[in-house]
């Protein structure tokens, strides 16, 4: 199989040549599927320190996702993870629910950045410039780490709770609305970790009622 191209340095390297070190890139994983968090991550990487390899995630083999995740938190001078759990993206919603990933990331970072990129969604009440970029998984390196540390962290979340939930089989598709999935929710109905505010949980227009909210 034919590795996807390397996300480039180009965005980082502008930075850097103005003296600027502490980029960070930022993405999120688990906008889409019925049930579980959204994760972000945010990583800062260094000028002496560029990792090789970096792509979108969604286009890398979990095997060599792994690799990278393992790289990235060895490297990068600092990474950070924000997780918005289920209920909360029900009760603020599937757009506000990555800003606010988004923000905890940031705040988990061990050094303050310079300057922020995102994957296009523009965040509010930052100290310092950002860009958002389109694509910014495919064409900035930092965002592509990013994206490698959220999907990874997310991804073992979900094999996690599968444990507590083997009759959904979320270790194989992670929430998303495969059919396997969604021929689960019918038999079954949704289980605790199922974002109720999705139509993908709906079956026939009527939302299947959890027994403690009877």
């Amino acid at each position: 199989m034919t590795p996807p191209p390397s996300a480039p340095y180009r965005y980082e390297a502008r930075a850097w040549r103005t003296g600027l070190e502490r980029i960070a890139g930022i993405d999120e994983a688990g906008r889409g599927p019925l049930a579980g968090p959204v994760v972000a991550a945010a990583v800062i990487i260094a000028p002496d320190r560029r990792i090789k390899g970096l792509a979108d995630s969604k286009l890398l083999p979990p095997e060599r996702r792994e690799e990278l995740y393992h790289v990235i938190q060895e490297r990068a001078l600092a990474v950070g993870v924000g997780v918005v759990d289920h209920e909360t993206i029900d009760r603020i919603n599937i757009l506000q629910a990555p800003r606010q990933a988004m923000a905890e990331a940031l705040g988990a970072l061990a050094v303050t950045p310079e300057r922020v990129i995102t994957d296009f969604v523009v965040l509010a009440g930052l100290s310092c410039p950002q860009r958002n970029l389109v694509a910014g998984d495919r064409r900035c390196a930092s965002v592509a780490a990013a994206s490698i540390i959220a999907k990874v962290t997310r991804d073992r979340l979900m094999v996690a709770v599968d444990t507590q939930f083997p009759e959904y089989g979320f270790a194989r598709h992670k929430g998303y609305a495969t059919p396997e999935h969604l021929a689960a929710l019918d038999r079954h109905g949704p289980c605790p970790i199922h974002r109720r505010s999705f139509s993908g949980v709906w079956r026939q227009g009527e939302l299947f009622v959890l027994e403690e909210d009877d």
